[in-house]
C-alpha cells in the first residue's frame, strides 16, 4: 500500500510538472487548470464506481483501476471475503449450536430482562407448547401460568429448582432452573422428571405403610417383654440381661418407626399454614432442663441465652421436633463436663437460632450429606449413641416448611455449631394467640 502510495504521488508530481512545462511553453495557465482538473474528474469518477459497487445488495467484483485506487478496490474486496468468511464460520457456529440444542430432550428457553420470549428449542414446544409462530416475543408468564412459577420468576432466588405441573399436560411434572447471564437475560431449562416424581411418591408410601404396620408388632413386642422382665426371677441373670437388650432394641426400633412416620408426614403433607405465635423461650427452657436429665453423669453446662419475648410463628410440633433434635445430638456428641450454648436472638435478616458445643465435631467434608437420611460421618457412632440416623433429615425438613435454612458449622476436635435462620415474615410482630 505504501509503494502504490509513493506511485500515486509521484504520478500528481509528474502530471503537475507536465502541465506546468506545457503552461510555460504557451505562456499560459490553462494547462495546468486542464491537468489538474482532469485528475479530479478521473478520481470522482472512482469514488462513484466504488459509491455504486459498495451499495449493490449482491455481491460483485470490484471495478478495474489503476494506481492507488486499484490497490484500494483490491484491499476492500479482501476484506470483504474476510468478512464473509467470519459470517459463514459464525453462521456454521450457530446453526450446530441450534441442531444441538434442538436434539437435547430438554427444554432450552431463552427469555429476556422484560420476561419476553427469545428463543427456545423442539423439546419447549412439547413439553411447554410453545409456537414459533404466535409465542415469539410474547412473556412466558402469559404462557405458564401457574401461580408458583410467576412466584419463581419474580423472587429471583433460583439456588433449588421447582417442580409444577406442565402447561401442556397436568399429568407430566417438569422441573425448572433458571441461570442469569448478560444484562437480566435468563436460561430457562425444564425436564420431564414424571418418572422419578412418581418413583419418589412411591418411595414415600412404601415408607409411610411400612413404618405403619410396624407400629403394632413392635407395641405387642414391647409389651411381653415388659411382662417377661417383671416375672423373671432375679436368680436367672442371663435371662433377665437378654430380656433386657432386647427391650433396649425394640425401643430404638419404635424411636425408628416413629421418626420415618414425622419425616413422612413432614415430606407428604403441605405447609402449614396455620399462624400460631410459639413462645420460643418456654420452649426451650424446658428442652434445657429435659437435656440435663437426658445424660446426667456427663455433667454438661447448659447455657440458655434466649430473651423471654422471644416469639416465632410457626407449628409447636414440628418447631419442637427440629430444635429437640439439635439439642439432643449435642448432648449425645459432648462428652463429660461439656459446654452447649442454647441461643436466639433477632435482626434486620429475621430470627436465628442455633446450639453450639464443644464436642467431638465434625470433618467439613461431611457437611453437605449430614441432613441426608441415615447418613453418619462415622459408623462407630451408631453404637454410642444409638439415634436413628434421621434427626437432621427431620430437622431441614421442618426448616424448609417454615421457609428457614440450617447452617452446619463444625471443626475435628473444636465441636460444632447447628444454626436454624428463620425469615423475618415469621416474626412476630404483635401480640397474637401463643403456644407455649
Amino acid at each position: 500500500m505504501k509503494s502504490s502510495l509513493a506511485k500515486e504521488v509521484n504520478r500528481i508530481i509528474v502530471l503537475i510538472a507536465l502541465s506546468l512545462v506545457a503552461a510555460l511553453a504557451i505562456q499560459n495557465i490553462w494547462p495546468l487548470v486542464v491537468g489538474l482538473l482532469g485528475y479530479i474528474v478521473w478520481s470522482t469518477r472512482q469514488l462513484f464506481a466504488l459509491y455504486t459497487w459498495l451499495i449493490r445488495e449482491e455481491h460483485t467484483e470490484p471495478p478495474d483501476s489503476v494506481g492507488l485506487w486499484g490497490e484500494f478496490y483490491t484491499r476492500l474486496e479482501h476484506l470483504f471475503q474476510q468478512e464473509r468468511r467470519a459470517q459463514e464460520n459464525l453462521q456454521g457456529i450457530i446453526l450446530r449450536a441450534q441442531q444441538s440444542v434442538n436434539a437435547l430432550e430438554d427444554a432450552v428457553v431463552l427469555i429476556d430482562s422484560h420476561g419476553y420470549l427469545e428463543y427456545w428449542n423442539h423439546a419447549a414446544h412439547r413439553l411447554m407448547g410453545l409456537n414459533e409462530e404466535k409465542d415469539l416475543g410474547q412473556p412466558l408468564t402469559n404462557l405458564i401460568r401457574h401461580p408458583r412459577f410467576t412466584e419463581y420468576l419474580s423472587r429471583g432466588d433460583f439456588r433449588e429448582p421447582l417442580e409444577i405441573p406442565g402447561p401442556v399436560d397436568d399429568n407430566r411434572i417438569l422441573q425448572f432452573r433458571i441461570t442469569e447471564f448478560g444484562v437480566g437475560d435468563q436460561l430457562i431449562l425444564a425436564r420431564d422428571v414424571t418418572r422419578l416424581h412418581h418413583l419418589e411418591e412411591m418411595r414415600k408410601d412404601f415408607v409411610a405403610n411400612v413404618s405403619h404396620e410396624l407400629k403394632t408388632p413392635l407395641t405387642v413386642l414391647k409389651g411381653y417383654l415388659e411382662t417377661l422382665q417383671d416375672t423373671v426371677p432375679e436368680e436367672q441373670a442371663r435371662l433377665r440381661r437378654a430380656l433386657s437388650q432386647m427391650a433396649s432394641q425394640s425401643q430404638r426400633m419404635e424411636a425408628l418407626v416413629h421418626d420415618l412416620l414425622l419425616l413422612s408426614r413432614l415430606e407428604s403433607t403441605n405447609t402449614d399454614n396455620t399462624h400460631q405465635a410459639v413462645t420460643v423461650h418456654g420452649m426451650l427452657k424446658r428442652m434445657r432442663e429435659s437435656a440435663l436429665a437426658l445424660a446426667p453423669d456427663k455433667h454438661h453446662q447448659i447455657v440458655l441465652e434466649v430473651p423471654e419475648t422471644a416469639r416465632l410463628v410457626a407449628n409447636p410440633a414440628e418447631l419442637e421436633s427440629a430444635f429437640g433434635n439439635l439439642i439432643t445430638n449435642a448432648v449425645k456428641y459432648t462428652p463429660e463436663g461439656g459446654h452447649i450454648l442454647i441461643r436466639w436472638w433477632q435482626d434486620d435478616k429475621g430470627a436465628h437460632f442455633s446450639v453450639s458445643d464443644d464436642g467431638t465435631g465434625i470433618d467439613p467434608k461431611h457437611i453437605p450429606r449430614l441432613t441426608e437420611r441415615f447418613y453418619r460421618p462415622d459408623t462407630s457412632r451408631v453404637t454410642q449413641t444409638g439415634g436413628t440416623g434421621l434427626g437432621l433429615a427431620i430437622v431441614k425438613h421442618v426448616l424448609i416448611r417454615h421457609g428457614a435454612r440450617l447452617e452446619i458449622r463444625s471443626e475435628l476436635g473444636k465441636g460444632s455449631v447447628f444454626t436454624c435462620h428463620f425469615p423475618r415474615e415469621r416474626l412476630v410482630s404483635k401480640p397474637t394467640a401463643l403456644a407455649q
